[in-house]
């Protein structure tokens, strides 16, 4: 397959203001390659080529560039390129065959309910005024995309991942970056579960900013507890959703993440 020199901009995803562009740039390009569409050995645009696509400086392409290195994605040859590296870690192998709309995002609710306390942990112990900025930004994100009639999906995605790089644990932030491909599909269903309730969402706003309040305190158990109950707290929410809901909306905003899963079996 000949090198992708300059892939189209189009392919990547528009970047917002208000949250880490760098963050968002790093994802984009992540996003492309966990897809194929940008594949092992093909070399990413130019950094003036970046510039111009994501219309950011060039300090945010290489902040997003270190990112996408210290995840293992890409690596530099000096004198050549930046190129996509071989997946050589893939954290987990689904088996889709038994799995079912509401039971599937409920198993994925599981899956994070681990990851998610244990980053939240480190990120208390690790993280710097630099990270508690990036997460306070998302969880203003949130608020400001659903006021304006969002559904804040791709901002509490990135509310997680602001935590989990906060972490710095690679190994941690891949297998999320991994899930992420299915955590939208998740949280799609789960945020349009819970714009069905007044109570629902003012829960989540509580417990986001309980995660951010023991990061901020460095306080690492409570910052496990938080997250946990966070994670169980969605799948509470998740049994407890309308009959009607899943019969109708949450079977059409589960498929994708059941498609994703069976692409994975």
């Amino acid at each position: 397959m000949p090198a992708l020199v300059n892939p189209s901009p189009r392919a990547f995803k528009r970047i917002l203001p208000g949250t880490s562009l760098s963050g968002q740039v790093a994802e984009a390009i992540a996003a492309e390659i966990r897809s194929g569409r940008l594949a092992t050995g093909d070399k990413l645009p130019t950094e003036a080529a970046l510039v111009s696509q994501f219309s950011v400086s060039r300090t945010v392409v290489r902040e997003a560039v270190s990112r996408l290195k210290s995840l293992g994605l890409v690596d530099s040859r000096q004198g050549s390129g930046v190129y996509v590296r071989e997946l050589a870690f893939s954290p987990l192998n689904f088996d889709a065959r038994a799995a079912m709309s509401k039971q599937a995002v409920i198993q994925i609710v599981e899956v994070r309910r681990a990851l998610e306390a244990e980053v939240a942990g480190l990120a208390a112990q690790r993280r710097t005024l630099a990270d508690l900025r990036r997460i306070r930004s998302t969880v203003a994100a949130i608020d400001v995309a659903v006021k304006a009639g969002g559904d804040g999906v791709a901002e509490d995605v990135r509310f997680h991942r602001a935590i989990a790089e906060a972490a710095r644990n690679p190994f941690l932030i891949a297998t999320l970056e991994y899930l992420g491909q299915f955590l939208q599909g998740a949280t799609r269903v789960t945020r349009a579960n819970e714009a069905l309730h007044s109570d629902f969402a003012r829960q989540v706003r509580q417990e986001h900013a309980a995660v951010l309040l023991a990061i901020e305190a460095r306080d690492v158990a409570e910052a496990r507890r938080a997250a946990g109950a966070h994670m169980n707290n969605a799948i509470e929410r998740i049994g407890r959703a309308d009959p009607g809901f899943w019969a109708q909306s949450g079977v059409l905003l589960a498929q994708p993440l059941v498609s994703g899963l069976a692409r994975c079996a």
